[in-house]
């Protein structure tokens, strides 16, 4: 199984709707938010099925991040081909 991971460096206050954006993609496996430093923020699966009323707790997360960096890294581990 190969993992496929994607980078987007990206300011502070569009964080909240690229990490909606993603999780509406429905591929992703894993989700995690480094600071300009490298430290990791936050990371969090995605599960198949986590839409909606799932989703909004994390999205509440990265909001409340969101506030306090001005820039930041999304690393999104995406599902493999053969697991689509």
């Amino acid at each position: 199984m190969t993992k496929t991971q994607e980078e987007y460096n990206i300011s502070g206050d569009r964080l909240v709707s690229k990490i909606k954006e993603i999780v509406k993609e429905g591929n992703a496996r894993k989700i995690i938010i480094k600071k300009e430093d490298g430290e990791t923020l936050i990371e969090f699966p995605l599960t198949i099925g986590a839409v909606g009323v799932l989703v909004a707790p994390i999205v509440a997360a990265v909001g409340a991040l969101a506030a306090l960096v001005t820039s930041c890294t999304i690393i999104v581990e995406k599902k493999s081909k053969e697991e689509k």
